[in-house]
């Protein structure tokens, strides 16, 4: 009798054992399964670019999309072409998107830059008053140009080596003029947006990126004097920082960014933006 009771007690501990260590377990499993995950990081890419993207309100646009495709948060500096590149050259952004093809090749040459890539193009176009006090009107670029050199028109320049402002000194260069000379040049050292303001202001000449003046054209009292000349052709390219060079990049970010500007979805939202707002695009895409 007592080995039996023995038995029993010992088979009622083990189960009493049994279930515990599996009430245990689930428990445990139920818990890691109820922990949220941690959150994935979110990095920063560092984006220089022209003030022309910024201003027109194209990147209003793009950087979300992006930012949602890839959990990056994208961190945009704005300036001339000419700062944008040299952040390159010191290793003080990601990734490129810029618009003066001859000092980009210096760039990829030197090794600073790599994976560059065309991504859209518009134009540059000659603004003025209304009135044309000089006669400029329909003239070809160049032509214009010395003509309002003749005349000591007031011209106003970005004068911040962006890339509009190293169109506007090749003009110059090809007519062999020094435009300091004309006493109603002057420079703003400014952005597109904000020389536009003040050639408005001052009734001056400026040569601007077509898709600033179309986003600003509303608050400007200028129009459109020369345009169409293959000469005024604006080419936009997207690159990144080489990482081999400058290693705090983040390489993998910008090579997204870089994707991302030239794939197909991205293409068409640049081909639209702004058709419903200005009856016109104010970037083409240039991929080919």
């Amino acid at each position: 009798m007592k080995l039996k009771q023995l038995f029993s007690f010992s088979l009622i501990a083990m189960l009493i054992f049994m279930m515990t260590a599996c009430s245990n377990s689930t428990d445990e499993t139920s818990s890691k399964q109820e922990q949220p995950k941690a959150a994935e990081e979110v990095k920063d890419l560092i984006l220089a670019t022209t003030t022309s993207t910024q201003d027109s309100g194209l990147l209003d646009v793009l950087i979300p999309m992006f930012e949602e495709e890839n959990n990056i948060n994208v961190q945009p500096i704005a300036v001339g072409t000419g700062q944008a590149l040299e952040m390159g050259i010191k290793g003080e952004a990601d990734v490129l998107l810029v618009h003066a093809p001859d000092s980009e090749q210096e760039l990829v040459d030197s090794g600073d830059a790599i994976n560059r890539k065309r991504v859209m193009y518009n134009d540059f176009i000659l603004v003025g008053p209304a009135n044309d006090p000089s006669g400029v009107k329909g003239m070809e670029v160049g032509e214009a140009f010395q003509k309002l050199f003749n005349n000591g028109a007031i011209f106003i320049s970005r004068g911040d080596d962006s890339g509009t402002h190293k169109k506007e000194l090749d003009i110059w260069k090809s007519l062999e003029l020094t435009p300091g000379d004309n006493a109603g040049y002057a420079e703003t050292g400014q952005g597109m947006g904000n020389t536009l303001q003040i050639a408005a202001e001052k009734q001056g000449y400026v040569i601007t990126d077509r898709a600033t003046y179309l986003a600003q054209k509303e608050s400007l009292d200028l129009e459109i004097l020369v345009e169409g000349d293959e000469d005024l052709l604006n080419i936009y390219h997207v690159m990144q920082v080489n990482p081999e060079k400058h290693d705090k990049v983040f390489s993998e970010g910008a090579e997204k960014f870089v994707e991302f500007m030239i794939n197909e979805d991205t293409q068409k939202v640049i081909e639209e933006f702004g058709q419903d707002d200005y009856g016109e695009p104010l970037f083409f895409p240039y991929t080919e």
